[in-house]
Parts: structure tokens; sequence; C-alpha cells
């Protein structure tokens, strides 16, 4: 893991539940899984251990990423490693994902990176927001619907599903 306060891993039970999450909402084996904010990496390693196809992991810190990849490769996952901001990697050409993971530092806004995220989401994908349990949820655009929050400690994930597709779980049309 990166040394110093410039990344803040996702708890054990925090990473549990997010998984045991994730089952209920898309299929996460053979799924393609965008990690932004990605940090030690932690959650798209995961991701492609649990049997994600595709993992891509965007942290601008120099030294995260040099890990994120020595990781990978220790464990022979094929991780697509971003050093680039979420901004810069955003302004790229969208390829849809089944799950996208934020996990800013908490200090972070991210209404505006949630509202450039819907042509990065496949319909019927989800996004996950990790923010600190003491702030406002996320404000979700038009096209994700707001389905669950789970509080763990100091962090709560709060879900939203891309329109286009019906969760038997919620009988909602998302």
């Amino acid at each position: 893991m990166p040394t110093g306060d410039t990344t803040r891993p996702t708890s054990d039970r925090a990473r549990e539940g997010l998984f045991s999450s994730l089952q209920s909402l898309v299929e996460v084996t053979g799924c393609r899984f965008l990690d932004l904010y990605a940090g030690s990496g932690a959650l798209g390693l995961e991701a492609l251990s649990r049997g994600a196809a595709v993992a891509t992991l965007v942290e601008s810190h120099e030294p995260a990423t040099v890990v994120m990849s020595r990781n990978a490769e220790a464990l022979g996952l094929p991780a697509q490693v971003v050093r680039a901001t979420v901004e810069q990697f955003l302004a790229g050409t969208p390829a849809p994902y089944d799950v996208v993971v934020l996990d800013p530092p908490y200090a972070t806004a991210v209404d505006d990176v949630l509202g450039g995220l819907l042509d990065w989401v496949e319909p019927g994908g989800v996004v996950v927001a990790e923010r600190l349990s003491r702030a406002a949820p996320p404000t979700w655009p038009v096209g994700l619907e707001a389905v669950r929050s789970r509080r763990y400690g100091e962090a709560t994930l709060h879900y939203a599903v891309r329109a286009g597709a019906v969760h038997a779980d919620y009988g909602v049309r998302a």
C-alpha cells in the first residue's frame, strides 16, 4: 500500500459489504469494473479476483499507481492502471462499465464527477460512491436512480443504478 496520507483504503468490512451489495444488483463475474480515485487499487483488484472481466483503476498519485501495478502483476490480475485525474480520464472517449466505484478523499466534491458519468455506465449498471457518513449523500444526476445506502462506521456507500433496467429486488424501473 502507498505510504502517507494520500490514500484512505476502504475498510475490509465496507469492501465486503460493497461486493455483497453488488451481487444483488449486477453480476460481478464477467463485468467491466471502473475504480475511480483508486488509491491502493484494492477494490478493482478484488473485483478481478471475483471474476470481473476488466478492471480499470484510475488514480493521479504516481506512487499509488506504481504500487497498484506491482500488486496486480504479483497477483497475476489484468488490471488496467491509469495515472490521471478522474476529470482527465472522464474527458476521454466513454467506454461503458457495469460497475463504477468512486472512493475519493472525503473532502472532494463528487457531484460534478457524478454528472459526467452517465455515458460511462451501461444501462442497468451500478455506481457506488463512498462518502463520509456524517456528510450529505451525493446528488445523483438524472439517469442515475438511488437504490440504497449502507453505513460502515465513518464511511457510507451510496448506490445508484443507471436508467434502463428493471431490478427485481426493488421493483423499480431505474
